[in-house]
């Protein structure tokens, strides 16, 4: 080592003014000993920032303490820590404690259980938690495929203009992942330049509004049959037009009832309860009710539509997870319903838990809509069965259970589509070569369906002749066999 008290790597092994005479000066009088640690990560920040200022012996005596040979655990934490958790660090450094604790206390959970420090002092889950949290979170994510699907059915020969569906064309599903691509790079930005606070506050109020809504056109259905036949039921209609006269244009045209604003109510108490709590089960009612929605009422027009779609975003999931970090941190610090949730710590703490275990609502929706069009699908061949329907079904569960599996297993967050995509398309696929009817399934035409209330041309007369031949041979046609109307004898 030589006299001048350093290792080989050139840090001093002690704190001592005799090795260091200039040491105390620069590090504010500190005495002799191991240093004190510091308050949270403002306060290194701020003692570091002094210190790289002092000259180049202080920049030498800081890359030592930089380099790790005397850092508090708070330090150590800070340096080792994600760029994510570096954040909240820095925007709350009372968080640094309770790593510290995780850390220093060989007793606590979190060092027990072996896994990275996730900023919070929470013990382990037990593996009859993570079941349960999985097995309901899968559940969750059943309901409004299967209950979509169906409804999406309904929702296709309706006759209320305010919920026909949304057709979504090949040229609308290539764009697809790049708009996602942006929007999700867009809200990474605004999370690393503004506060956290006021963008979430923004998106709540957003969220709020839209909630509602959705909650309520979802419950709608179901509390149509809880209210009693004399129920007073008046009708209303918002009419929002713009112009005047002939070039006077209906911009918002919606028809409600009495019993849409009873349900619009209720939603409204579970809507203040998520904007005041934010609590995960006013999350998940409002997530089921965006997801059923959006199963219900987009329209994949045809299955190479699906295909481009799903294909798509296949890739965006991977290179976003996979390859960034942008949509783990966006995911984890956008504070809006786009998510399912489900505590692992639920039979400990109760309602209460807040170690979560969640799901995107775009790994729901997307797929959801391609088994909702497979049903669709199945109707139009008119067998009485709905085989590619429950194939597909069956290749989602499947493809989200083996996402669970393999998320458990290597413990790091999964693109779902990377296992929901294959299965989803190439189950149903390959039943139609083992029955015969890839040519049927990919000439299906969803926006092509011949609705009841729809009037319809289904076939062409064979005509020749001059137009004036034409022309009078469809006015025989219009003034064809007609009933006569009795006349009244008094009359005459």
């Amino acid at each position: 080592m030589g006299s001048s008290g350093l290792p080989r790597s050139g840090c001093p092994l002690q704190w001592s003014s005799a090795t260091f005479p200039t040491t105390s000066m620069l590090l504010s009088n500190r005495p002799p000993g191991p240093p004190p640690p510091l308050e949270g990560a403002r306060a290194w920040r701020h003692e570091r920032a002094r210190v790289r200022g002092a000259g180049r012996r202080g920049r030498h005596v800081t890359s030592c303490f930089f380099r790790g040979t005397w850092l508090s655990p708070q330090r150590r934490i800070f340096l080792s820590a994600s760029p994510l958790q570096r954040l909240e660090l820095e925007s709350d450094p009372e968080r640094s404690f309770a790593m510290d604790s995780a850390v220093s206390d060989p007793h606590n959970g979190s060092a027990e259980a072996g896994g990275p420090t996730n900023g919070t002092t929470r013990p382990p889950s037990t593996p009859e938690g993570i079941a349960l949290a999985y097995g309901s979170l899968l559940l969750m994510a059943l309901l409004p495929i299967f209950f979509g699907a169906l409804r999406s059915v309904r929702c296709a020969r309706g006759k209320n203009a305010s919920d026909m569906p949304e057709t979504i064309t090949s040229r609308d599903a290539a764009r697809f992942p790049i708009i996602a691509s942006c929007t999700l790079l867009g809200l990474y930005l605004f999370f690393k330049i503004f506060s956290q606070e006021y963008i979430n506050l923004l998106l709540s109020m957003y969220f709020f509004v839209l909630g509602i809504l959705a909650l309520s056109h979802t419950i709608s259905p179901l509390m149509n049959k809880f209210f009693p036949a004399n129920f007073p039921n008046r009708q209303y209609q918002l009419l929002f037009t713009q112009g005047s006269g002939e070039n006077k244009e209906e911009i918002i045209n919606y028809e409600f009832d009495t019993k849409d604003l009873v349900c619009l109510g209720l939603s409204s108490i579970v809507g203040v309860w998520y904007l005041l709590r934010k609590h995960w089960i006013a999350n998940n009612l409002f997530g089921l009710a965006f997801s059923l929605n959006g199963v219900e009422l987009l329209h994949l027009n045809n299955v190479s539509t699906g295909c481009i779609l799903l294909g798509g975003l296949f890739i965006y999931d991977i290179f976003w997870v996979f390859g960034t970090n942008v949509m783990v941190t966006v995911a984890k610090s956008f504070e809006a319903p786009i998510k399912l949730v489900f505590p692992q710590d639920l039979l400990e703490k109760g309602l209460e838990a807040d170690n979560f275990a969640m799901l995107g609502l775009g790994d729901i929706v997307i797929p959801g809509i391609f088994i909702a069009l497979l049903l669709r699908f199945d109707i139009s061949l008119k067998k009485n069965t709905h085989t590619y329907f429950y194939t597909s079904f069956a290749a989602y569960i499947f493809g989200l259970g083996l996402t669970i599996f393999i998320m458990h297993i290597f413990k790091h967050a999964q693109p779902a589509l990377l296992y929901l995509v294959p299965a989803c398309i190439g189950f149903p696929v390959l039943v139609a070569l083992a029955k015969g009817e890839v040519t049927e399934m990919f000439s299906y035409e969803s926006s092509a369906e011949i609705l009841p209330h729809t009037p319809r041309l289904t076939h062409f007369p064979t005509v020749s002749g001059s137009p004036a031949s034409l022309a009078d041979s469809m006015q025989q046609k219009l003034a064809g066999p007609r009933r006569r109307r009795p006349q009244n004898p008094s009359a005459m």
